[in-house]
């Protein structure tokens, strides 16, 4: 029976369009081989990748290319680098960036094999968040947003507030909704002209030891198998994050801290193409809220989060009850569905160990009011950076040595956030359309003052 090598499969389905039998099956990114397969090998030249061999698929670690073994696309994969980035977010990709901008060796890894795909997020970004990291650009901007409206639901009727802008709405309040498939590669092609080398569909499975501290990664993909020695390593692999984890990095959320969440990429709605909508709503999103973000003619992001301890239903099934409720949303069509989980906690007790740290969401730096992610993560790819340039200077890749980029963060964006998380618990899932949390949550969003 023919097996699958599934860290090489590419999910393109060309060894399904020639199986006589129809044994092979593809379902997102997931092929399967059933028991009618007649090993008649016609699929195995049809696969681009050489995923696909006669006979049980090989036991422990992917299957190395038969030809070129350890040959990956692009300049020779070295041993050993000054600093590894599993991840190719907003945040490892700005991490690898300004390392490599610093004059360090850089490798970044990205698990699948499109950089930005799958979307987990509601794309939506501040003009001045934006700007720090990255001049505007219409290849990846979907809409330019100005206003916010935020619609209170109590005992079923809806209250619509549209909040005063702040005084320097031209800074604050405008804002952007991305187009993240593109935006997260642009980032990454910036950290490649950097001096970064950029590797995909490569995962790191396990990290590496040396004397008490993480000393590189061990990867698995088309390319094989291999161990990669690294001064440091950067986490940035997002909400499911393994590094923090193998590294001894206490990263488990409690339940009340997750917000998971659902949400539709629908076309042909009527609605304000310049305007985000936020609706509180206890009864369809607990502990949390839905939105509805434009992306120009007629297209926009409808999503719905949850606190995920207390959630009636699944959160797929509430959106579904939210877009039939309203009729302007109903009229349209979904063509993308995205579902995924935000952190909306603390940061963990520490960030770094020796020879590692995290960023973005796997250090869990989202805002706990809003959800929001994309500018922390950014922010904290270049303070980790910036830390493990001095530390890597200075020879010295110790906890004690890295922890000035904890420092940097509590002191700063990590300030905001701890108050943000407070306020969040001052009002419980119950009290979120109190007046009071309802102008929290528009300065959050900078949408007042």
């Amino acid at each position: 029976m023919v097996s699958v090598d599934h860290a090489r499969c590419a999910y393109c389905g060309s060894c399904v369009s020639v199986c006589p039998v129809g044994a092979l099956d593809l379902r997102e990114t997931q092929l399967s081989i059933s028991a009618d397969c007649i090993e008649c090998g016609l699929c195995l030249p049809a696969c681009p990748m050489g995923a696909l061999r006669s006979g049980p698929a090989p036991a422990g670690q992917s299957a190395r290319m038969p030809a070129g073994e350890g040959a990956t696309p692009g300049p020779p994969l070295k041993d050993r680098y000054d600093v590894i980035v599993v991840g190719a977010g907003p945040a490892g990709s700005v991490a690898a960036a300004e390392a490599a901008a610093q004059g360090l060796d850089v490798l970044l890894l990205e698990k699948r094999q499109e950089i930005g795909a799958p979307v987990r997020c509601a794309e939506g970004i501040t003009r001045r968040a934006l700007l720090e990291f990255i001049p505007p650009d219409a290849a990846w901007i979907s809409a330019e947003v100005d206003t916010a409206s935020i619609t209170v639901v109590r005992d079923g009727r809806e209250q619509t507030w549209v909040p005063e802008a702040p005084p320097d709405a031209a800074h604050s309040s405008v804002g952007y909704v991305l187009e993240r498939r593109v935006f997260d590669r642009v980032l990454a092609e910036r950290a490649a002209r950097a001096g970064a080398r950029v590797l995909v569909k490569t995962p790191a499975v396990g990290l590496l030891r040396e004397d008490g501290r993480v000393a590189g990664v061990r990867i698995a993909g088309p390319w094989g198998a291999r161990d990669i020695a690294a001064r440091v390593v950067i986490g940035a692999d997002g909400v499911e994050s393994r590094v923090g984890f193998w590294a001894g990095l206490d990263t488990t959320l409690p339940a009340p801290d997750l917000m998971t969440w659902a949400q539709f990429l629908m076309g042909g709605v009527d609605i304000d193409p310049h305007c985000t909508c936020y609706y509180l709503d206890p009864a369809l999103a607990p502990g949390g809220y839905i939105w509805i973000f434009p992306k120009g003619e007629g297209r926009a992001n409808v999503g719905l989060g949850v606190q995920s301890d207390i959630t009636p239903q699944p959160p797929l099934e509430l959106l579904v009850r939210f877009v039939e409720a309203h009729r302007f949303l109903a009229r349209g069509s979904v063509v993308t569905l995205i579902a995924g989980g935000v952190p909306v906690a603390l940061p963990p007790a520490a960030l770094t160990t020796g020879g590692c740290l995290l960023v973005g969401d796997a250090a869990r730096q989202v805002d706990p009011l809003t959800g929001g992610g994309i500018a922390n993560g950014m922010a904290a790819g270049r303070m980790a950076a910036t830390a493990i340039a001095a530390a890597i200077r200075a020879g010295d890749v110790s906890r004690a040595s890295l922890r000035c980029y904890e420092q940097e963060w509590a002191a700063g964006i990590g300030r905001d956030m701890a108050r943000n998380y407070r306020l969040r618990a001052r009002f419980p899932p119950d009290r979120r359309t109190d007046e009071r949390f309802m102008h929290l949550f528009a300065i959050t969003i900078g949408a007042s003052k």
